[in-house]
């Protein structure tokens, strides 16, 4: 208690505090005329601006509205392939749950990297339940940015890799809309469109994105295999006269999000999948994900000067989330795991018939599980920034508080069905809270301190993060789903850590930079998970950057060294010991890897009357285990084992031609083959998810000022390839996919 109570008086303080820094800062080097906006989009970005991208000390990729633009993807997966170091896991195709690491931390439920939107962490219980189950809708976004290596340790609470910020669209400065409509195969529709303005003091946008698919994956009864999307955006904001002696605004964003998915976790033995990838077995006939998500998010902005400014943001999200689908089944002579039966159907053969529906199972025998979970999460972050010079040394101060606290509520129950006749029956349901009845809390003071320091040719930024974690887990008895008799267990944890950073940029000349850093990663552990210890890591990096009119290269190796590696039981990643969510320590681990991006235009190159755009992102990942053990989750590991879902390569590669009102891109992505359990050497056939190589195409036309015609094919070669064998057999990567759409502004 006397801890925090410090806390909330430093949190307090630091408004005076500046306030008085800001007389100070007054004799200090003047910003631009107008520095307000530049200001305050870069508490909400990760980057800022193009320009700001080319000098941050260590890797920062900006995927800004004219790329995103060119291929119109709704697929988070898709999307980030084109960024170098970022590891991606498809799983139902259309990237609704994305998986998503960054050099080399795990991808399930992108839980090892931090998660935000508009700069504000955005998975549903960043501290105590961070697999990320809601992910923001990327197609109503503006830009999506990358941020990895040193620089990203002011985006906690988890550094190893890095951060993912995707930047909502803003309030127009005119009154002015937007509004597209697209439709595709299997009766896919997407809805896009938004409308506001701007005053001197008064601005607001509203915006909405509609979506929904049949689903290309054919279940055994015919069902639909698709999702429905709807997602709705509000923008407030006020402000003072731009030339006002203590500029300050407020914006208010509120937003809605409800997602329903006929998903499952269920794949395919490898001769069924050889024979029909995009088949789904009849036990899988009811699952279905149903979500919801709001947040409400207020931001203050105040500038004391030319020198000195202050970002509060207060934010509150919700989530609410049931997964009914298929845990288990009893064919008879006991309960068996769904990965068991597929990855020897000839040893479970009734097993396997009853999954297709082929055989009529005895009542009771399969377990279908409704993952009812609630989540919350809120918090408060102010960011201050001092601009100031020493000498010959220009710097830019951040200094940053944040409380935060959030919690997951796990309220679940199995109900029991009987397969007749190729149709789930039901023949007994359980009472809500009978299987799983548990809350996990987190409640965390996170601070950190930041210095740009530039003097000549050279970019320094050293900075420092502290994390204040309580952990508590509070289990109830399953027979108690009022929750009257109070907890039967509880479980109480707390970290306390120092996570130091710096990175530094050296100007060789107006073209060449070259970038080097080194930072602590870190990511806590659960609430409830007793013997799992923080994750920590150091990281380095070093690298080039080289710019001119028409040709972008950066190269960059990096290295991690953990000294213990964190494995999370997810229903994701087929976790069969332990309770979901416990988490199990892995020991060292030794990452080395290279990014390479590359981007030019031919046709200005040339002197062509033509654009030819090409760009080129490469990854090389090397990870491997440096102790041996024997693990539950993690399984025999020796040392010299390479982590399991991390491809050695990725290569992403975008060419394109455009001349005045048109213009086509075509992309490749290849990703090499992948191993799903521990292992070196050649990799068995039932541990292996070959390589790929898909293809993209899409183009556009401009018929006038305000409206565009554009169109796509997904995976032009209409390719079979396999995504994942976890949790339980393989599962398809989308076929074919046709689009077409119109886009007005006005």
């Amino acid at each position: 208690m006397t801890t925090k109570l410090r806390h909330r008086a430093a949190a307090t303080a630091l408004p005076v505090i500046l306030a008085a820094t800001a007389a100070v800062g007054e004799e200090a080097a003047v910003a631009a005329a107008d520095p307000h906006s530049d200001r305050m989009i870069a508490y909400i970005s990760v980057i800022g601006t193009a320009a700001k991208q080319k000098e941050i000390p260590g890797s920062a990729q900006l995927i800004d509205k004219l790329q995103l633009e060119k291929f119109e993807y709704e697929d988070i997966h898709r999307i980030l392939r084109q960024v170098p170091g970022v590891i991606i896991q498809e799983e139902e195709g259309f990237g609704l749950r994305p998986n998503i690491g960054i050099r080399g931390t795990g991808t399930e439920r992108s839980e090892k990297i931090t998660l935000m939107e508009d700069g504000v962490l955005i998975a549903p219980a960043p501290y105590a339940a961070p697999a990320a189950y809601y992910f923001p809708t990327s197609a109503r976004m503006s830009a999506v940015e990358v941020r990895k290596g040193s620089s990203a340790i002011k985006f906690g609470p988890r550094t190893v890799g890095g951060a993912v910020n995707l930047v909502s669209t803003g309030i127009p400065d005119e009154l002015s809309g937007h509004a597209d409509v697209r439709l595709g195969s299997d009766s896919l529709y997407q809805i896009h469109g938004y409308a506001g303005g701007s005053t001197d003091h008064l601005g607001a946008i509203f915006e909405t994105y509609q979506s929904g698919s049949d689903g290309f994956k054919k279940l055994d009864t015919g069902s639909e295999t698709g999702y429905e999307l709807e997602d709705y955006l509000a923008k407030f904001r006020v402000s003072s006269a731009k030339d006002a002696d203590l500029y300050q605004s407020f914006e208010l964003k509120l937003s809605y999000t409800d997602q329903q998915s006929d998903e499952t976790y269920l794949g395919l033995t490898d001769a069924d999948f050889s024979a029909t990838p995009y088949r789904r077995y009849a036990a899988s006939a009811l699952d279905n994900i149903d979500t919801e998500h709001w947040q409400v998010q207020g931001t203050h902005f105040i500038s004391f000067n030319d020198t000195v400014d202050l970002t509060t943001v207060a934010y509150y999200n919700r989530f609410k989330r049931a997964w009914y689908k298929l845990n288990d089944l009893n064919p008879g002579g006991g309960t068996v795991s769904l990965s068991s039966v597929l990855d020897n159907p000839a040893a479970n053969a009734t097993a396997i018939g009853i999954l297709r529906g082929d055989i009529d199972s005895a009542a009771n025998a399969l377990r279908v599980r409704n993952n009812n979970r609630e989540y919350y999460a809120q918090g408060i972050q102010s960011i201050a920034g001092v601009h100031f010079n020493t000498g010959a040394a220009r710097h830019d101060l951040e200094i940053s508080v944040r409380y935060h606290e959030d919690e997951e509520d796990r309220f679940q129950n199995d109900d029991r069905y009987q397969m007749l006749n190729g149709t789930m029956v039901l023949t007994s349901a359980g009472a809500p809270g009978s299987q799983e009845n548990r809350v996990g809390q987190a409640q965390a003071w996170a601070f950190y301190v930041q210095d740009e320091m530039r003097l000549g040719d050279w970019l320094i930024v050293p900075g420092l993060r502290y994390e204040d974690i309580d952990l508590k887990r509070l289990n109830y008895s399953t027979a108690d789903p009022a929750r009257a008799a109070g907890p039967t267990s509880v479980n109480k944890s707390s970290i306390k850590v120092l996570i130091p950073g710096i990175g530094v940029t050296y100007s060789v000349n107006e073209r060449v930079n070259l970038i080097a850093g080194v930072h602590r990663g870190f990511s806590p552990p659960g609430p409830g998970s007793a013997e799992a210890k923080e994750e920590k890591s150091t990281n380095w990096e070093a690298g080039v950057r080289y710019n001119n009119r028409t040709l972008a290269l950066e190269a960059i190796g990096f290295y991690s060294d953990y000294s213990n590696i964190l494995g999370t039981c997810t229903n994701a990643s087929g976790c069969n010991q332990g309770e979901i969510g416990d988490q199990f320590n892995g020991g060292a681990v030794k990452v080395i890897g290279m990014e390479v991006a590359a981007s030019a235009d031919l046709g200005a190159e040339l002197e062509w009357d033509v654009s030819l755009p090409v760009s080129l992102t490469y990854t090389f990942t090397d990870a491997e285990f440096k102790t041996s053990f024997v693990s539950g989750y993690w399984g025999t590991v020796t040392d010299g084992d390479n982590l399991p879902y991390l491809p050695k390569h990725q290569l992403n590669a975008v060419i394109g031609v455009a001349k005045d009102a048109w213009g086509i891109d075509l992309s490749m992505n290849y990703i090499s083959a992948i191993r799903t359990e521990p292992g070196q050497g050649a990799i068995a056939a039932a541990e292996k998810i070959n390589g790929r190589a898909v293809f993209d195409i899409a183009g556009r036309y401009q018929i006038s000022d305000s409206v565009r015609l554009f169109g796509s094919v997904q995976n032009l070669t209409d390719k079979e390839y396999a995504v994942a064998r976890r949790p339980a057999g393989l599962r398809p990567g989308k076929p074919r996919t046709v689009v077409a759409g119109v886009a007005v502004d006005f």
